[in-house]
């Protein structure tokens, strides 16, 4: 793990640069809008336009990186984000009706998304052969990506607050700093030259496959990574309109109360990581638990809570979906070939994502329709994913089933 440190912090900055370069603008889109003469539903698309085509992309990379490698699907992503970042920057600053151009920024941004930060994770089990370091290493990552998080509705408000377009300007300087840091210090082992030998029909039998004997718990863990992320930013968007609606909270303010749950998700993620090892089993019970542990607190919050109690509560959330994480990415890389192993992850990656971009819209829906019962839903959907775990991950049985094959 020592002599892999660099090559982890290199690695760690990219879903830390990607983090920031999507979550800062929730906070900021009401400045865009004053500033740009555009509608909320307009603003809205400079999230979604970014989600919808890291979504789509992200499959393509994770096989490319099986394919040619993974720095070089890293590399080009990164050089593409800085590039989008670029051309949104300069249509905001001197664009006379800048919002097409704007979404032609974040479009290049979404899709140098889709091959930076979803590639990490298989980079990551490449490095690995222990599966304590593996899932320290993921920790890592993920700790990385949670910080984010953290940082973004503070970082968004405090460049905002300075010149509006700065979060634009921000996306090209951290796209690079993490492009330098990748070129220095990464080094992975080479690709599988078995990998570069297979055609494409022959990678998608080797899928097909791979799904026919491990489909139950990968499409179980694709599943619990998508609801985890949807439960996190679906709340995360309630709570920014409620600060301002109900307690007249915004600016930097509001971006300090945000980041208190995602403080102790960031926490709870690198803990985890450190601490969980190499048991997959250990790893079943803590994502069960967390999430049940997650369902809980949910169902405890309602319309008339009081702010503090609220946070609380919501931090316990976060604590459960900080160590649910981890587990999951380990679980995921541990269990697939190297081979396989950037495919089979995108998709997971991908589910992730989905859970991002429907998170605030549909809990814009849920806000109008069915308000009263907007957090029995999401703790429904936590103890759902509980209850996945629990039916469909069986690590134990697949270690006898080994052994008996020895």
């Amino acid at each position: 793990m020592k002599k892999k440190k660099w090559d982890l912090f290199a690695l760690a900055s990219i879903p830390l640069a990607m983090t920031l370069g999507n979550s800062m603008f929730i906070p900021v889109l009401p400045i865009i809008e004053r500033e740009i003469g555009i509608s909320s539903f307009q603003s809205s698309l400079i999230i979604t336009v970014y989600s919808i085509i890291a979504i789509l992309l992200i499959p393509l990379a994770g096989y490319l990186s099986d394919k040619i490698g993974r720095k070089k699907v890293i590399i080009p992503s990164l050089i593409i984000s800085a590039i989008g970042g670029i051309i949104s920057t300069w249509a905001a600053w001197k664009g006379e009706n800048p919002f097409m151009l704007i979404l032609v920024g974040r479009f290049l941004q979404g899709a140098g998304a889709a091959g930076a930060f979803p590639v990490v994770i298989p980079t990551v089990g490449d490095m690995f052969k222990d599966e304590k370091e593996l899932s320290n290493g993921l920790g890592i990552i993920e700790t990385s990506n949670t910080f984010g998080k953290v940082l973004s509705p503070i970082f968004g408000a405090v460049l905002a607050a300075a010149i509006w377009y700065l979060p634009f300007a921000s996306i090209p300087v951290l796209s690079v700093i993490s492009l330098l840091l990748v070129i220095i210090f990464v080094k992975v082992p080479k690709n599988n030259k078995e990998s570069k030998e297979k055609n494409f029909r022959n990678f998608i039998d080797e899928i097909r496959e791979t799904f026919h004997h491990n489909g139950r718990w990968l499409i179980a863990v694709f599943i619990i990574g998508c609801l985890n992320m949807f439960i996190l930013f679906s709340f995360l968007f309630h709570l920014s309109s409620l600060l301002e609606e109900e307690y007249d909270i915004t600016g930097i303010l509001k971006g300090f109360v945000l980041a208190v749950p995602l403080l102790f998700l960031c926490f709870s993620s690198y803990i985890c990581g450190k601490k969980i090892g190499g048991s997959k089993t250990v790893m079943r019970s803590v994502i069960l638990i967390s999430n049940g542990g997650a369902a809980a607190a949910l169902a405890f919050i309602t319309k008339d809570i009081g702010l503090v109690l609220m946070i609380l509560l919501l931090t316990i959330t976060s604590i459960g979906i900080g160590l649910s994480l981890p587990c999951l990415d380990t679980l995921i890389t541990g269990g697939i070939s190297k081979v396989e192993r950037g495919t089979i992850t995108s998709f997971y990656s991908s589910m992730r994502f989905l859970g991002v971009a429907a998170g605030p819209p549909l809990t814009a829906l849920l806000i109008e329709n069915a308000s009263n019962h907007l957090y029995l839903i999401f703790a429904f959907l936590s103890m759902l994913a509980a209850l996945l775990t629990f039916w469909a991950i069986k690590p134990e049985k697949r270690e006898k089933k080994l052994l008996g094959q020895e």
